[in-house]
């Protein structure tokens, strides 16, 4: 399918399994968002959920607070779950949208690099809006930096899990074949001079398997499982205790939840029921649905019961029907409703359901309800 900016590819598409339609596509610029949303989670509250930092992120970022703010938000909500990171220009300008002038965003020190200071020029938009950032065990990079300036600078509070822990700055040296070598010269640092970087000294194999060790210990589970490093103690701005030896340890822990894991539920997602059960389903009642506005769309999904027809889709296909406890009935529940809603709405109408009782969320609206 890939060709030149302008050109057309004919395309043949099997819809439903047996009807052919052949469409002429003209080839043009594909957009990859990285903000994939940003609608007010609850009076007053902004929620804004990013994937990774792009080139475009700070512009969709500029966008999703001014709709924010057009809707009367004071607070935000930004959620870096599972975000691996990317620019760090882009996590630069954004931190420095909360951040008062000169307050010091990130710092990078090596061995050999002597330190460099990123601080903000106090021209932000955000500076009044109260923030909470959630985090977890798959954060990193540019995520924590964003979490540990928030944090460091007490501009507001980090909700969720431990980050991962990846904080290294590689210099690239190009060679006469065009190859080249990236050769880590220094450590990225938060405000108060937490290394985000996790130690590797123990060698390649601890290192990779840090995330398994840590679902293994519990750490992802309960807090008291988590293992601070009672050595590397540093302060916030305003004296609050923070802890180092690598990722971002959250002001406010919430457990990774274990109650929906049972071997029906995980067929039913591996196998790809859910998501195409509401494709289905979708496509059955586009007409009555794409009639409603988003806000009127989630209402009327929310008084439906769609599970007992999953149940009885998956047997059709293979996969028997076994019991479900109600935790797994609610969360599969609340996903087929929210794939449904993005089949005619996409991220604006899917977010909304998605995120409904999720306990980091809560936490945050809680924190920012307070203030």
């Amino acid at each position: 399918l890939r060709g030149d900016l302008g050109t057309k590819v004919d395309v043949t598409v099997l819809r439903c399994g047996s009807t052919e339609i052949d469409f002429s596509i003209t080839r043009g610029l594909i957009p990859m968002r990285s903000v994939e949303v940003a609608y007010e989670v609850a009076p007053g509250i902004g929620y804004m959920k990013i994937d990774r930092f792009a080139e475009k992120t700070y512009e969709e970022m500029l966008s999703g607070v001014a709709k924010l703010k057009a809707m009367d938000c004071k607070s935000l909500i930004i959620d870096v779950r599972g975000n691996g990171g990317g620019l760090l220009d882009v996590v630069s300008y954004m931190c420095n949208e909360f951040l008062q002038e000169k307050d010091l965003i990130a710092f990078t020190e090596g061995a050999n690099h002597p330190r460099s200071d990123l601080r903000a020029n106090g021209h932000g938009q955000c500076k009044e809006m109260s923030v909470v950032v959630l985090i977890d065990e798959y954060s990193a990079s540019a995520s924590e930096i964003l979490a540990g300036a928030i944090q460091d600078n007490d501009r507001g509070f980090v909700v969720g899990r431990r980050s991962f822990g990846k904080g290294l700055v590689q210099s690239q040296i190009p060679l006469i074949d065009g190859s080249a070598i990236r050769l880590t010269v220094a450590r990225y640092h938060t405000p108060s001079g937490r290394c985000i970087q996790r130690p590797y000294h123990k060698g390649d194999e601890e290192y990779y398997e840090d995330t398994y060790n840590r679902y293994m210990s519990g750490e992802l589970f309960d807090v008291d499982s988590v293992k601070l490093d009672s050595t590397q103690i540093f302060y916030t701005k305003g004296g609050r205790e923070v802890f180092g030896g690598g990722g971002i340890m959250p002001d406010y822990f919430i457990p990774r939840d274990t109650t929906k894991a049972s071997e029906y539920l995980y067929k039913l997602r591996a196998q790809g029921m859910v998501y195409n059960f509401a494709i289905d389903y979708t496509n059955a009642h586009r007409d009555e649905l794409s009639v409603l506005d988003i806000k009127e769309l989630i209402e009327h999904l929310r008084n439906r019961s769609f599970l007992p027809m999953l149940c009885d889709y998956a047997a059709k296909k293979g996969v028997r029907k076994q019991s479900l406890n109600q935790e797994e009935k609610n969360v599969l529940e609340k996903e087929l409703k929210a794939y449904i809603a993005r089949n005619i709405y996409d991220n604006e109408a899917f977010y909304p359901i998605f995120n409904e009782d999720d306990p980091a969320i809560e936490k945050a609206v809680e924190l920012l309800s307070a203030k």
